[in-house]
Parts: C-alpha cells; sequence; structure tokens
C-alpha cells in the first residue's frame, strides 16, 4: 500500500499533472478512478471539507488537497518529509 493515494476522473488535466509530478519525483501513489461514483464523490466532499474537485490527495490517510497543494508542497521542499 502505497502512502500517496489519490482520487481522479477520467478527464482531469489537473490529475495528469498530478500524477506526472508524483512520478517524475519517483513517488509511488495509488489512483482511484471516481468518474461516475457519486457516492466515493460525495464522500470525498465530506472528508475533505468541502473540496468538489479532482484530484484530491490524500498522503498517509490526511488530506493535502488538489494538485496545486500538492504542486506547493513539492516547491517549497515539504513534500519529502511528509512522505518520510
Amino acid at each position: 500500500m502505497s502512502d500517496v493515494t489519490m482520487y481522479t476522473t477520467l478527464i482531469c488535466p489537473y490529475c495528469i499533472a498530478a500524477k506526472r509530478l508524483l512520478s517524475k519525483r519517483n513517488i509511488a501513489y495509488e489512483e482511484i478512478d471516481v468518474t461516475g461514483d457519486q457516492a466515493k464523490r460525495a464522500w470525498l466532499v465530506e472528508v475533505t471539507g468541502g473540496r468538489k474537485t479532482v484530484p484530491q490527495i490524500f498522503i498517509k490517510g490526511q488530506s493535502i488537497g488538489g494538485y496545486d497543494e500538492l504542486k506547493q508542497l513539492d516547491v517549497s521542499g515539504a513534500l519529502a518529509p511528509l512522505l518520510a
């Protein structure tokens, strides 16, 4: 099981960008496609404090947000310590 779980949909440029960033950093992740899964999307809104967009990324079970937040963590150098 990976420390990173990412909830995505099939057609999502931010999901593609997040996967690219994680792959570039050699960070393994579990991808869960929520395309058409209204129950899973409703659950995501609940556990992320109202976020309705994808990707929704969790590190060690903690929601970190979407691609913008992932990129910010990477640029600031805070991503690696979260995964350590």
